[in-house]
C-alpha cells in the first residue's frame, strides 16, 4: 500500500496538504453556502395545491449579482496565491550548479537509485538519513516515469533524455512507501519505491556497509551459486561489485541480500520467496525483462544461497 498524502513526514510534503486541506475546507464551505439556498427555495417557494396565481418575478438584484461575482474572484486569487507558496515551499529552486545527492533512474520496471558522492548503487529502496534536505535528480533509461514518494514530496516525471529535479526530505525515522505514477507498460502497478529515513548514525552505518566490497564465498553451497551466476547469463546482465559481473542492464545486485524486497516490491526479500523469483520471474512479473532460465532446484538452491550472503 502506498504511504497516504493525509500524513505527511516532510516539511516539502506538509505544505502540498496543508493546501489540500484549506482548498476542501473553502470548497465545503462553497457547497454550503449554493446548497442551502436552494434547498431553502425548493422548499419554500414550491407550489403548492390552490396555488393559481403566477409566482413573483424577481428580475434581477445588481447588489447580489456584484456579491456573487466578487466573492468568488477574490476566494479564486487567494487560492492562487497560497498555491504559488506551496509551490515555492514544496519545490525550492534548485541553486546554480548544484550537484545532486541522489540520481534516480526509472526503468521497466525497477528503480535505479545512485549516490555520487559515495559511489553507492541499490535499487527500488532508497536509504536517507533524517533532517536533511536531498537533492534528487530523476531521469528515465526508456519510457516515461513517475516518481512519487506522497508523504515525503511532490511527484516528479521521470523521462528519458532529460533530467528533473526535486527535494526529498524526511522528519523522523520510518519507511515511506512511493510507486510510479505514470502508466509504463504491463507491470507499471508493481513499480514499487521504499525510501527508509534512518537516524544520521544508523545511515552512516549504512552507507558505510554498502560501501564494503562482498567477499567471494569459497565453501558450500554460497560458493557453488557465485560460481553458476558468472558461468550462466546473469553475469550478462547485472553487476555484483569484487566480480566480473559488471553489466548494468538489471538492477545492481552487489548488496541484494541488505534489501527489504525483490522485484520492485513484488516480494519480500525471503529465501523462499528469492527461490520462487528464480524459479520463474514471468509467472511473478509477466512481462518482466528478466527471463526464465530454467535453473534446475539445486542451482536455484545454490543461487539463493549466494545471492543472499551478499549484505
Amino acid at each position: 500500500m502506498i504511504s497516504s498524502p493525509f500524513n505527511p513526514n516532510s516539511p516539502l510534503a506538509s505544505s502540498i496538504t496543508t493546501l489540500l486541506f484549506v482548498t476542501l475546507i473553502i470548497g465545503g464551505i462553497v457547497f454550503l453556502i449554493v446548497l442551502g439556498p436552494t434547498l431553502y427555495s425548493y422548499i419554500r417557494f414550491r407550489a403548492r395545491p390552490g396555488d393559481d396565481e403566477e409566482p413573483y418575478q424577481n428580475l434581477g438584484n445588481t447588489r447580489l449579482e456584484v456579491l456573487w461575482t466578487v466573492t468568488p474572484a477574490v476566494v479564486l486569487a487567494a487560492l492562487f496565491g497560497l498555491t504559488l507558496l506551496t509551490m515555492r515551499r514544496s519545490d525550492p529552486p534548485v541553486p546554480d550548479n548544484a550537484q545532486p545527492d541522489l540520481i534516480v533512474t526509472g526503468h521497466q520496471w525497477w528503480w535505479e537509485f545512485q549516490y555520487p558522492d559515495s559511489g553507492i548503487v541499490t535499487a527500488n529502496e532508497i536509504h536517507i538519513p533524517t533532517g536533511k534536505r536531498l537533492l534528487v535528480q530523476v531521469t528515465s533509461a526508456d519510457v516515461i516515469h513517475n516518481f512519487w514518494v506522497p508523504q515525503l514530496g511532490r511527484k516528479v516525471d521521470a523521462t528519458p533524455g532529460y533530467t528533473s529535479h526535486i527535494w526529498l526530505e524526511a522528519n523522523k525515522p520510518g519507511t515511506y512507501l512511493g510507486a510510479c505514477n505514470e502508466y509504463c507498460g504491463t507491470q507499471h502497478a508493481w513499480m514499487r519505491i521504499r525510501v527508509i529515513a534512518d537516524s544520521p548514525a544508523d545511515f552512516a552505518a549504512w552507507e558505510q556497509s554498502q560501501q564494503q566490497v562482498p567477499v567471494i564465498p569459497t565453501t558450500g553451497d554460497a560458493a557453488k551459486g557465485s560460481q553458476l551466476f558468472q558461468s550462466l547469463t546473469c553475469s550478462n546482465c547485472h553487476n555484483i561489485d569484487g566480480t566480473a559481473a559488471n553489466a548494468h542492464i538489471g538492477p545492481d545486485l552487489t548488496h541484494l541480500g541488505s534489501r527489504e524486497t525483490l522485484a520492485a516490491g513484488v516480494l519480500n526479500n525471503t529465501p523462499g520467496d528469492l527461490a520462487a523469483w528464480l524459479g520463474n520471474p514471468q509467472a511473478i512479473k509477466p512481462g518482466a525483462h528478466m527471463p526464465n532460465l530454467n535453473l534446475t532446484p539445486d542451482e536455484v538452491h545454490a543461487l539463493v544461497a549466494y545471492l543472499e550472503s551478499l549484505q
